[in-house]
């Protein structure tokens, strides 16, 4: 009798055991991505809006991003401490729209020193606290002359995105490059169902060839996930290019 009590306490403990085994199996390690940059890329008119929904449920997307930011003001304001005060795994960087010239002394850089030497700092800064960085050079804006997409200053600082990310061995996602390359191939009447407005605003300004509404969003974010899925391995599988992206 003694026996059989052994037995069946084994057994309860077993089938417990096993259950409990189930219940704790640990669930995919959390994983928290930082975006940070101006309005192309935070939530309101940029592709974070169509990038943060492709990643997998263990992947906290935070878009720090802010309008008419540059690299020189993000930091000195103090969004870029917000951003590392996330303890983001990755941080994806992206500038360039608010440093070009005719924006102001408090925003302006010049793309072979300062701002160079600012996206230097973000990777020197994220690396110490315990973040990957990623580059991201400029979304192209959408303005045709004569048929052809026109090629403005932007060039220049994707190409110091470029070189920095090189020297630092940083990996970068050239939206730039893929933007431009894209937009060549269609025509501005084509290029114009991306923008955020269309007519002019009441202001009395646009059309806004910088800004994204929802396909472009949806466009341009799905750029932005799917090279980072080929430049990082480790987070192909966090990535799903497929996945229904919500209009907000």
């Amino acid at each position: 009798m003694k026996t059989l009590s052994l037995v069946t306490a084994a057994l309860a403990c077993g089938i417990s055991c096993l259950a409990s085994a189930q219940v704790t199996t640990p669930a995919p390690a959390k994983l928290k991505i930082v975006l940070v940059g101006d309005s192309t890329v935070n939530a309101g008119g940029g592709w974070g809006a169509g990038f943060c929904p492709l990643l997998t449920p263990n992947v906290a997307c935070i878009n720090d991003a802010l309008n008419g930011r540059s690299s020189k003001s993000f930091y000195d304001e103090g969004a870029w401490k917000k951003a590392l005060d996330e303890h983001g795994n990755y941080v994806l960087i992206q500038f360039g729209h608010n440093d070009q010239p005719g924006k102001g002394a408090k925003r302006e850089t010049d793309p072979e020193t300062t701002y160079a030497a600012n996206l230097r700092r973000y990777i020197s800064e994220a690396r110490a606290n315990g973040a990957r960085p990623i580059l991201v050079t400029s979304l192209s804006r959408r303005t045709y002359k004569d048929g052809k997409l026109v090629e403005d200053a932007l060039a220049g600082y994707a190409a110091a995105t470029r070189r920095v990310g090189a020297e630092e061995k940083v990996p970068v996602i050239d939206l730039y490059a893929a933007s431009t390359a894209l937009l060549k191939t269609v025509s501005q009447e084509v290029a114009d169902g991306f923008d955020a407005y269309t007519h002019p605003d009441a202001t009395g300004k646009g059309p806004d060839r910088t800004h994204l509404n929802h396909e472009g969003q949806l466009l341009f974010g799905r750029i932005v996930a799917a090279d980072l899925a080929r430049q990082l391995p480790e987070l192909a599988p966090n990535v799903q290019l497929s996945a229904p992206v919500a209009k907000q």
